[in-house]
């Protein structure tokens, strides 16, 4: 069928070890986004273990830009586990809490940086090619700003990362088939993370409230 052409029609020319590393990141990503929903700190085990393998899978076909992210999100992980669990003390988790409004500010320059920091890389590659650069810059500075307010333990990140998700459906399925040798069913995996990124904001929304009521 020609949708499935459309999708894996590189996978041909993958190695078996690439499509399997592959397919393992993208099962850690979704096990890490299901004990996200639970509001569990193993989301961060599992998660840095997903942004290793695409480190190393992003890496081989030198997509710069999308292994900077996962960069990123490996920094992140490993500075939420620490943060979720208060400075490592195991019996006082840090609580769920919304977004102050200076937290606000932060996020929106971290998200400013990261894509002022993007635009710089994409010049200094001669990568700087059309609008996709630019939506590029966009998504990768909400991701970034979206895993800081996740790492801080905030309400409001799933609402960030959802609008990153979304923008990034038809935005990676037009790299993959009209830029770069790139991975589907990547692409596919972030149909699946907008999705859950609005049941993740009711749970949390529902573990604040209960929170609330028992101080």
């Amino acid at each position: 069928m020609e949708w499935t052409e459309f999708v894996f029609g590189q996978y041909s020319e993958y190695s078996r070890i690439q499509i399997i590393l592959e397919v393992i990141a993208i099962v850690m990503s979704v096990i890490s986004v299901l004990y996200s929903l639970r509001n569990s700190v193993l989301v961060f085990p599992f998660g840095i273990a997903s942004t290793l393998l695409f480190i190393y899978l992003l890496y081989q076909w030198n997509l710069l830009g999308d292994m900077v992210i996962n960069g990123y999100y490996f920094i992140m992980s490993v500075y939420g586990w620490y943060y979720w669990l208060q400075n490592g003390k195991y019996d006082k988790e840090t609580p769920i809490t919304t977004t102050y409004k200076k937290e606000w500010w932060i996020a929106a320059a971290i998200a400013l940086v990261t894509g002022i920091a993007i635009f710089i890389l994409y010049k200094a590659t001669g990568r700087l090619e059309n609008w996709v650069s630019y939506i590029d810059m966009l998504t990768t500075g909400i991701f970034f700003a979206g895993m800081w307010l996740m790492a801080r333990r905030k309400l409001e990140h799933w609402l960030v990362l959802m609008v990153g998700n979304i923008i990034s459906v038809p935005l990676y399925f037009y790299k993959i088939n009209e830029m770069y040798n790139a991975f589907s069913l990547t692409a596919l995996l972030y149909i699946f993370l907008s999705i859950i990124a609005y049941e993740g904001y009711r749970r949390w929304k529902k573990y604040l409230n209960n929170q609330n009521l028992t101080v």
